[in-house]
């Protein structure tokens, strides 16, 4: 990727400046808010706090709060360039705290260039901080830095530029061995500079099996060994016996790792040629890496190779690591990150690798089908199960190591958090997700010979929350399973033209059900040809649970079949349609928004009785809005009466239910407006979290504006008030809404009641 002068100087500039903010996370808008953030009321946090110190995680920030702090002595490849230079890439690792663990940050830039000096500015800042990052300081002054002050200090404290680099590669190296099938205790390693990150990921290795014998490093000065006199305690850990000398060509010949912390280019072809068979090359320096990989595959096709660099394959990027080791430690209240947090942070990144890569990562990579092997050693940046995995290994070990103030009591409940805390797939989700995985169904999928389908059953499969069935031509679905190296295990595949005694069998039923409305039995035969008729009545007969088709299709060509075979649940006077937005203000449901198109006020109130039956079924309470263009009764007309009428009727028949209306939707969605104009409403205490619309019309348009503009990601539409769960996808839904929906479709198996 080039980058331009320019353009990186207006990005940095342009108001307001530099990348990062404050905001305030309270309200400040009367005087009553005023009043409580600061004085008068500010005064009873303060006393609490002087009273028992640890509250001050109870009424401030520090508990999700870290310093990234630096004395610019060794930013990036920039060498010692001051603290003021050093602050844009401060700024640039606070936004990444925030954005992928939702940690807050200060940074700071301070003047301190002898280790005392450094050392007493960050212990006077333990009461601000729950943890310290220590960013871009020259070895070997870095290293004392930070042992004195995890000495010293009782808080995390983690100097990135040496352990971040371990944790990542180590997750590389790791499942490189693997692959090369070799031991970790076998091998040798070369190792291309001596600076922080290289000893710290070297002492790393040790930690996970390596021999400090078997470890060869080179500095600028050449091999490190006990006959030079210029050595530093940290070095001469490293040093080997003075009359071992060697040369890098020595140390190359038969090799089974190089590792590059040094400078771009300084090793060649020959060196590479030399070492043992499945050479393992992490070539880290950056921008310039110290061989290209290639250069390496040139002469050794039998190479795996890691960079620094997202434009090659297996980036050792430490963003896959220091805000998630942070948020763990930060969230059991570490008194410290010791060795045993950093190895399980490696081992979870290195294990994750081995799993089914979801689809979002797949798509923000412009990959088909990312999995483990060796152009894929570690996860990528973007892959958002990364602050579960790592986070809760850290945790884990914090506990488990003695150092955690705060235990964690529930795991599954750490991880849900997690996930809400940064807005990943959002615990509503999560939640559906997993309670799909508790009593799996069988789900017949029309439209399977497509990518995007047989990508989400694999994923369906593997993550065990349906069982799929695949509808299509057999063979153009062997051909898309090789073109695009998927592993579809034991999974059925059925393609109803071929299906002769069952589509005979199913016609016959579907005869039964629509003679009396002019069908005949041989175009009930015939009908049963058409995937969505074959699909339905498998679903119908109880072949199987459920039933998802619309990927390729529009929505009456699908439902129409539904209606005309399986029909309404028993009670249902409709069917009707729901979007699940997914905002970070929390999960909403809309409805009708796909089938009826001018309801009257039964309608209406059957709408909303299906829609809190189906929210019910998530765990979820409805807070039912009738919206319209009137505020209770503001505006009478035939527009408004309908609305008025059913929810008077919902009050009345379903008295334990949270409805009101009719009601502007931001009104209904203000409680300070709602309390302060409306405290008579049954949503004044929490808004609402169901919006009934008066006519499709309305419902089609607000679900659609707000998934372009209001950053919602949507699920749906749910079909609701269906005898057997029959849903549609949208057209050109992704693989990540295709496997939304069927959990959903599993859910909704798992509630229906039975016949």
């Amino acid at each position: 990727m080039n980058i331009r002068k320019e353009d990186a100087l207006s990005y940095h500039s342009r108001a307001p400046k530099g990348k990062i903010g404050v905001e305030s996370s309270k309200p400040v808008s009367t005087q009553r808010d005023l009043s409580l953030a600061y004085s008068p009321g500010v005064a009873y946090p303060c006393l609490e706090i002087a009273a028992n110190k640890e509250a001050v995680y109870d009424y401030t920030i520090k508990g999700n709060l870290v310093a990234v702090l630096t004395n610019g002595t060794a930013v990036l490849g920039l060498g010692n360039i001051g603290p003021e230079a050093a602050k844009p890439v401060m700024e640039g690792k606070g936004v990444l705290f925030k954005k992928f663990a939702g940690i807050d940050v200060f940074d700071i830039e301070i003047s301190a260039n002898t280790v005392e000096e450094f050392i007493m500015v960050v212990k006077a800042l333990e009461p601000t901080f729950g943890g310290i990052n220590l960013e871009d300081i020259k070895a070997p002054e870095a290293f004392e830095i930070e042992r004195r002050l995890r000495a010293e200090m009782n808080i995390p404290i983690m100097h990135d530029d040496q352990h971040g680099t371990a944790i990542i590669s180590a997750a590389a190296l790791v499942n490189a061995l693997q692959l090369a099938k070799k031991k970790i205790s076998n091998a040798k390693f070369v190792v291309s500079g001596a600076g922080a990150a290289a000893l710290s990921c070297c002492n790393l290795y040790l930690e996970m099996g390596a021999r400090r014998e078997n470890i060869y490093m080179f500095d600028v000065d050449g091999f490190i060994h006990l006959g030079r006199k210029d050595l530093d305690p940290y070095r001469k850990e490293y040093a080997h016996p003075a009359d071992k000398e060697i040369t890098l060509l020595e140390a190359f010949t038969d090799a089974d790792v190089f590792l590059g912390l040094s400078a771009g280019g300084i090793i060649g072809q020959e060196l590479i040629k030399v070492m043992a068979p499945d050479p393992i090359v992490l070539a880290l320096a950056n921008p310039e890496p110290e061989i290209k990989p290639e250069l390496v595959h040139a002469v050794r096709k039998d190479a795996i190779m890691a960079t620094g660099r997202s434009d090659y394959a297996n980036q050792v990027n430490n963003v896959l690591g220091f805000p998630y080791i942070f948020r763990g430690a930060l969230d059991v209240r570490a008194s410290e990150i010791n060795e045993a947090m950093k190895v399980a942070a490696s081992r979870a990144l290195a294990e994750l690798a081995h799993e089914p890569v979801p689809e979002e990562v797949n798509i923000a990579y412009s990959e088909r089908n990312l999995k483990f092997g060796r152009e894929y050693l570690i996860p990528k940046p973007m892959d958002p199960r990364l602050i579960t995995r790592i986070s809760v290994a850290v945790a884990r070990a914090a506990m488990e190591s003695g150092v955690a103030r705060k235990p964690i009591a529930s795991f599954s409940e750490y991880e849900i958090q997690l996930q809400e805390r940064v807005g990943l797939y959002e615990g509503l989700t999560r939640r559906i997700i997993q309670k799909a995985q508790k009593n799996p169904k069988r789900v017949v999928f029309a439209n399977a010979d497509t990518y995007k389908i047989l990508k989400a059953a694999q994923i369906i499969h593997d993550e065990r929350i349906a069982t799929p069935v695949l509808l299509g031509n057999k063979k153009r679905i062997a051909e898309l399973i090789e073109e695009n190296d998927l592993d579809l295990g034991d999974i059925s595949i059925v393609d109803p033209l071929k299906e002769d005694i069952q589509a005979e069998l199913y016609g016959r039923h579907l005869y039964e059900k629509r003679k009396r409305k002019g069908l005949t039995l041989h175009d009930s035969i015939k009908l049963m040809r058409d995937r969505n008729y074959f699909g339905i009545m498998m679903t119908e007969v109880g072949v199987a649970d459920a039933f998802i088709s619309g990927l390729t299709k529009n929505y009456p060509t699908c439902i129409r079949p539904a209606l005309q075979v399986i029909g309404r649940q028993k009670g249902a006077k409709l069917v009707a349609g729901m979007h699940i937005l997914k905002t970070n203000k929390g999960p909403f449901f809309f409805a009708d928004t796909t089938v009826n198109k001018n309801p009257t006020a039964e309608d209406l109130v059957e709408i909303a009785r299906l829609s809190a039956q189906a929210i019910q079924s998530l765990n979820i309470v409805p807070r039912i809005a009738m919206v319209s263009y009137s505020n209770f009764g503001s505006n009478i007309d035939q527009n408004t009466e309908p609305i008025i009428e059913a929810t008077r009727i919902l009050q009345d028949r379903y008295p334990n239910l949270i409805v009101d209306g009719d009601i502007q939707a931001d009104i209904a969605l203000r409680k300070d407006i709602l309390k302060e104009n409306y405290s008579f409403s049954q949503l004044a205490d929490q808004g609402a979290n169901t919006f009934i619309f008066p006519n499709l019309m309305a419902g089609n348009i607000a679900y659609k504006l707000m998934e372009e503009l209001g950053n919602a990601e949507l699920i749906g539409p749910v079909v609701l008030g269906m005898k057997k769960p029959v849903h549609i996808l949208s057209l050109g839904s992704s693989v990540r809404d295709i496997v939304n929906m069927t959990a959903i479709a599993v859910v909704d198996a798992q509630t229906k009641p039975k016949d």
